[in-house]
């Protein structure tokens, strides 16, 4: 009889193991990524079927703003994220002690000015309202697009750590309102102009009403492509540099050129 029992213990034992482990199969073929919704989610969407071909599944996740992902990933809740550049990586990496890194680019989204209560740049009113993103890169980014159309003038040494106290020349007496990025796009008609990530532009669809944006050879484009960020010692696995090979195709710049309009600009590294 306790033979009988121990036998049936066992076999149960020995079953659970082999769901166990079967379960670890699937997952291990499972990739989890964090994105926002345009252009991230569309481009992972677009390549889904590649993925599949290459005997993953892909999960995507998505989030309207740039600290939950960071904070999923670093918690393993997902294997990678998709919404961000270098420089802000850097920026969270540092004010929370995360060793989060980049697997590879994709893509860039050239920052853009946009018409609010003003719809003329060449007639820009002595008192104007500019609206910028209020995270420490973007900010500096957008004051460097505002020097570019000579509305101010910043500190040459303030470089992609210029804030609003870097302006040493501002003839226009430009008030620069500072917001949250993905709220600029719902303010456009409190401001005269709106500085914003083309990603939210695209989800906003306000596309329409911008006026200019960050050159193909400005400092944007060459720092701050957006990446495929993963947990550190994660980057070179089997999933991570699958998803990159789907991503980083041919068929993928196609996608981005068409579908984009040159808001959105494959950058492949």
């Amino acid at each position: 009889m306790k033979k009988g029992l121990l036998y049936v213990v066992t076999l149960i034992f020995i079953l659970a193991l082999a769901a166990c482990s079967s379960e670890e199969s699937i997952d291990d073929k499972v990739i989890k990524v964090g994105a926002s919704p345009v252009p991230h989610a569309e481009i992972l969407e677009f390549v889904r079927d590649a993925l599949l071909e290459k005997g993953y599944t892909l999960e995507i996740v998505e989030f309207t703003d740039y600290v939950l992902p960071n904070l999923a990933l670093d918690n393993g809740e997902l294997d990678a994220n998709f919404f961000q550049h270098i420089p802000y990586l850097d920026y969270f990496n540092e004010e929370n002690g995360t060793t989060i890194v980049s697997a590879g680019t994709v893509h860039f989204e050239p920052l853009g000015i946009y018409a609010g209560t003003a719809t003329s740049l060449e007639s820009i009113e002595d008192g104007a309202s500019i609206a910028i993103p209020n995270d420490s890169t973007n900010r500096a980014r957008a004051l460097l697009l505002l020097e570019s159309l000579e509305f101010i003038t910043l500190d040459p040494d303030a470089g992609l750590s210029a804030t609003v106290l870097d302006i040493t020349s501002n003839p226009y007496h430009i008030d620069i309102v500072e917001l949250e990025a993905a709220g600029i796009p719902a303010r456009l008609a409190d401001v005269d102009f709106g500085v914003i990530n083309g990603n939210y532009a695209l989800s906003a669809d306000v596309v329409d009403k911008l006026l200019s944006s960050e050159s193909s050879d400005s400092v944007g484009a060459l720092l701050y492509a957006n990446i495929i960020a993963v947990r550190e010692g994660t980057e070179d696995s089997p999933a991570i540099v699958a998803l990159l090979e789907v991503l980083q195709s041919d068929a993928v710049s196609a996608f981005i050129l068409e579908q984009y309009n040159g808001l959105v600009l494959p950058v492949f590294e």
